[in-house]
């Protein structure tokens, strides 16, 4: 497993940055729930984001989630719960399109990161604090995080955000790492982008990662995981079964799994058609999640390029 065998642990040290999630942007939170069980993940309880107000109460951040939860990384669901300036943000991007409209990237210390992203140019709002509240086995706990956020426009492509994870037994309970289609890690996200120069410079400032150019576009390597740049052209080769409704587009992102075999045994009985990519499964997301692909890889073919 090239990709999760380099860092064999859940929340980077020092100067890592790991793809840490991506996410879902849905109407119908418990449509969208059933259509990740289909596909054979296991999704969380529904959860209600909060932040502390300055005297200490919490109050809604906008938004709530299901997340489906794996051993390296994971996959998230957002709804809207409030009239908030994120909740409009989940209203505007909706409009354009539900799918994802997320991608996240873990670093051990958010407050240094938005420094950095601040001295390199990015316009930044204020470092926040969220939390969310979590069923454990014996009682309700909380998840809680550090979150850089960037002004809207800076990364046109979504909600790109680097965060610090504050309560990782409380987020990756083992009873949530299981899933019948035998998912185990998020490996890569696959952007399609008008200008892929540009873009590349853009996610390479907020990485920090150099790119490396493809036969297919240009790579940004992670510590663990990878970003995937693509012109719509060749986002339409490697994916002809997901229309591009607009460009900048988060239209695929790729996971690991324990066995091709098994996953798609699990996605037939789910109803979902399946189509295979070289040694992986390419997926068409189900209607409730959007328009977009997941790419499935095998154990032993998690760093490879799409086709």
């Amino acid at each position: 497993m090239a990709e999760l065998a380099q860092t064999d642990r859940q929340l980077p040290l020092g100067e890592e940055i790991f793809l840490d999630h991506v996410g879902h942007f849905v109407r119908d939170p418990q449509a969208a729930s059933r259509a990740l069980a289909r596909a054979g993940f296991a999704p969380t309880p529904m959860s209600v984001q909060t932040q502390p107000d300055p005297p200490g109460a919490p109050r809604l951040t906008g938004t709530g989630n299901v997340t489906g939860m794996l051993a390296r990384g994971y996959v998230e669901v957002l709804f809207k719960t409030a009239d908030t300036p994120l909740g409009s943000e989940l209203d505007a991007a909706m409009a354009r399109h539900t799918g994802v409209h997320l991608v996240a990237f873990a670093v051990a210390d958010a407050a240094g990161a938005h420094q950095r992203l601040r001295q390199s140019g990015f316009r930044m709002r204020p470092l926040v604090d969220m939390q969310r509240p979590v069923d454990t086995v014996r009682k309700l706990g909380t998840a809680a995080f550090t979150v850089a956020r960037l002004e809207p426009g800076e990364m046109p492509e979504g909600r790109i955000q680097i965060l610090t994870h504050r309560t990782e037994d409380v987020v990756w309970q083992p009873r949530w790492l299981s899933h019948p289609n035998g998912a185990l890690g998020l490996i890569s996200v696959t952007i399609a982008v008008s200008d892929i120069n540009e873009a590349t410079e853009r996610f390479a400032r907020l990485t920090g990662r150099q790119a490396r150019a493809t036969y297919l576009g240009q790579t940004i390597d992670l510590d663990r995981g990878r970003v995937d740049l693509v012109t719509a052209a060749i986002f339409s080769e490697i994916f002809p079964q997901v229309a591009i409704p607009s460009l900048p587009f988060i239209g695929a992102y790729g996971i690991t799994v324990g066995s091709i075999e098994i996953l798609d045994r699990s996605l037939k009985r789910g109803g979902l058609a399946t189509q295979r990519r070289g040694e992986g499964l390419v997926a068409t997301f189900p209607e409730e999640l959007g328009r977009g692909a997941w790419l499935f890889t095998g154990p032993n073919q998690a760093s490879a390029d799409p086709r």
